[in-house]
């Protein structure tokens, strides 16, 4: 098994982590005896802990190399899914998402510097291959969710099968899985930068936000918004999202040659347009049909955010002997994930003062800041570094 190949299957699991807990809320939430309001607050333990860990987890990637994290918390993740099936009350129920929410940043962080060293190992613009590997690996584990729940498997069953298939699979790959030296292991003393200094990174991290946001916003509102303000039942309005995360896992998995036509900067902008376009169009036009296909549109264009933001913020931290980026890479995705945690609840509260169309028309406008934060990113990156 190639690096590559390992690496790939690290963030299939990462995905299928998520899918897994994510699609069985509804039997845990039954089973803590949660309202809707105590569950949402407890959900928040899940960001929560992404949030915290992700600078720490990029701190000890830079300082004692990548690898050691990435393999902890690849077995650690799949065995916080039984433990979280042990909840029996909301409060219990946050404090494991917490504990799962850290466990996956860390995984997050370090499996985000093993791709790094891939792509910077066979010079290909490799990373929304990598970043579709979480979206299939998430639709793998929402299917073994939903026929854990058809077959009337309980959460603490189908967790432990989950659990044991993720141990497994992490057992096959250990060995393959590349990684950072850290520098602590570094043959020569290497200066330190203060990523907060750098306006690269800001903008970077401000296109990673505006891309979450609208991300967020399209898993937690399109299907509401589809029944709501379109008129459609529950499970035709859940082929919104459906369309937008299909959009985004394919076009990750055949962008590679999209990105070497139009270069990082030009496909981060291009993106960001076509995405304000769908998400416009959703909220504009009233036609069910118009709302399928910007949700579709908003997916395609978001596809290359994430991981684009995430090759070009690690160049930023980039060294002379080609290792480097892993602070850098912990303060995009740590802003990244304040933009999940707080576009939702954002969206939600315009739409209690106001509606659905106008929360996501808000939504739509954010999404089109990726384009001057994009061109200002490039045009900062031009300047020459000041001493």
């Amino acid at each position: 098994m190639s690096p590559r190949l390992a690496t790939f299957v690290v963030f299939l699991l990462n995905g299928a982590v998520f899918g897994t807990w994510a699609a069985r809320v509804p039997a845990l939430a039954e089973q803590i005896g949660a309202e809707p309001g105590s569950l949402g607050l407890a959900l928040l333990g899940a960001s929560a802990g992404l949030a915290v860990t992700a600078p720490i987890a990029a701190r000890i990637c830079a300082v004692h190399g990548s690898r050691n994290v990435l393999l902890a918390s690849s077995l650690l993740s799949p065995l916080l899914l039984p433990v979280l099936a042990l909840s029996q009350s909301p409060v219990q129920f946050g404090l494991i998402l917490i504990a799962l929410g850290a466990s996956v940043a860390a995984m997050d962080v370090s499996m985000n510097v093993a791709a790094v060293v891939v792509v910077r190992d066979l010079q290909r613009p490799l990373m929304p291959q990598f970043h579709a590997g979480f979206s299939f690996g998430g639709l793998i584990g929402s299917l073994g969710s939903a026929a854990a729940a058809q077959a009337h498997w309980s959460p603490m069953k189908h967790f432990l099968l989950a659990a044991l298939v993720g141990l497994i699979v992490t057992a096959l790959i250990a060995k393959r899985i590349p990684g950072g030296v850290g520098e602590r292991h570094r043959a020569e003393a290497t200066e330190r930068t203060n990523v907060l200094k750098s306006p690269v990174l800001w903008l970077l991290a401000s296109v990673a936000l505006c891309s979450a946001i609208a991300e967020g916003a399209a898993a937690d509102w399109s299907a509401l918004f589809m029944v709501r303000e379109r008129g459609m039942g529950d499970a035709a309005g859940a082929y919104a999202y459906a369309g937008f995360s299909m959009a985004m896992a394919l076009a990750r998995w055949f962008g590679e040659p999209i990105q070497r036509t139009l270069g990082p900067h030009r496909l981060l902008a291009t993106g960001g347009g076509l995405a304000a376009t769908g998400l416009a169009l959703a909220v504009v036009v009233p036609f069910p049909a118009a709302g399928y296909l910007g949700f579709g549109l908003a997916g395609l264009g978001l596809a290359f955010s994430f991981p684009v933001v995430m090759d070009l913020a690690s160049d930023t931290g980039k060294r002379a002997d080609g290792s480097g980026g892993e602070r850098e890479l912990g303060l995009v995705t740590t802003i990244a994930y304040t933009g999940f945690l707080a576009g939702p609840p954002i969206v939600g509260g315009l739409a209690h003062v106001s509606s659905l169309v106008v929360s996501l028309g808000f939504v739509a406008l954010v999404t089109a800041l990726i384009i001057p934060a994009t061109w200002l990113a490039r045009r900062a990156a031009r300047q020459p570094a000041s001493v």
